[in-house]
């Protein structure tokens, strides 16, 4: 098993990750972590059925407070299904899926942390001014060439994926000479834009399932702490993907214990957020590696 350290502090620094400081609407927020990011699709054809919430706002708000009372520190709103075959959604579908689920949660929680899931400057925009805190943006300002610029002049933490291509293409896209040489350097490149654009927290998310193979993201995983040198949060996103079921023939619903296999391993090779669909197991086993690495 290959962990590309350089010395004992990179183990220390892996297994004992630093606070996470996230200044949102303005204020200084302090986050110890690790953190749990649950998500919410407000879609109707997002890979694991359990995790869509389409045009039921009792539904919504039911499936925000359990994630609440688990434990979850951040809620990831969705209105545009990433999947590979995802039908197109119109800028205005997106907007009216996502800003009335969010105006409706902060609501009831005010000082929740809440995170839109968005590649377009338009529906980032309308969320942040309507009281999202974070953008997370699976395409890291390729699909928009305004959404780095936008979040920048908004003020608002950052999530930027790796990804080649788009979710219709990207899986055409998955030869690399060096995938964690090439990705370092897309990270590296991505956190000197999102500073020059004035984005003052930039957090990184691999991509797993996204213009990779299989054994290219387990391939990732098993070397995460290498992306620990860029000096940026990690997020990983594993729950339930197809890299667990395939692997397991199985379904994205028999998936949590393998999502929950991979979340430990991720928390110990340095992930500061586990972005999940279930968050009462997350949190179980964030209490587990606590009493491993307190």
């Amino acid at each position: 098993m290959s962990y590309l350290f350089n010395n004992s502090s990179d183990f220390e620094d892996i297994v004992f990750p630093p606070k996470i400081t996230l200044t949102c609407r303005g204020k200084l927020v302090l986050l110890d972590g690790p953190l749990v990011m649950g998500i919410l699709n407000l879609t109707p054809d997002s890979f694991y059925k359990g995790s869509r919430i389409h045009k039921d706002q009792e539904e919504l708000l039911r499936k925000a407070t359990q994630m609440v009372k688990e434990g979850a520190d951040i809620l990831d709103l969705g209105g545009y299904s990433s999947r590979p075959g995802a039908d197109e959604v119109s800028e205005d579908e997106e907007i009216n899926r996502v800003i009335p689920a969010l105006q409706l949660i902060r609501k009831k929680y005010p000082e929740l942390l809440i995170s839109i899931d968005t590649f377009r400057s338009s529906v980032a925009r309308e969320a942040l001014l309507a009281g999202a805190d974070i953008i997370n943006d699976i395409s890291a300002g390729n699909l928009d060439e305004k959404m780095i610029p936008t979040v920048g002049q908004l003020k608002a933490p950052y999530i930027a994926m790796h990804m080649k291509g788009n979710p219709k293409t990207m899986q055409d896209h998955t030869g690399y000479s060096n995938i964690l040489l090439e990705m370092s350097k897309y990270f590296s490149e991505k956190l000197a834009l999102c500073k020059k654009a004035g984005i003052i927290d930039v957090i990184f998310d691999p991509g797993f399932g996204f213009s990779k193979t299989l054994d290219q993201n387990y391939w990732i995983l098993k070397n995460l702490s290498y992306f620990k040198s860029i000096q940026a949060p990690i997020l990983a996103g594993l729950s339930r993907k197809s890299m667990i079921y395939k692997k397991l023939d199985l379904t994205p619903e028999d998936s949590l214990n393998g999502t929950t296999a991979l979340n430990m391993f991720a928390l110990t090779q340095g992930a500061n957020i586990l972005r999940v669909h279930d968050v009462k197991e997350t949190k179980q086993i964030i209490k587990l590696y606590k009493q491993l690495y307190p």
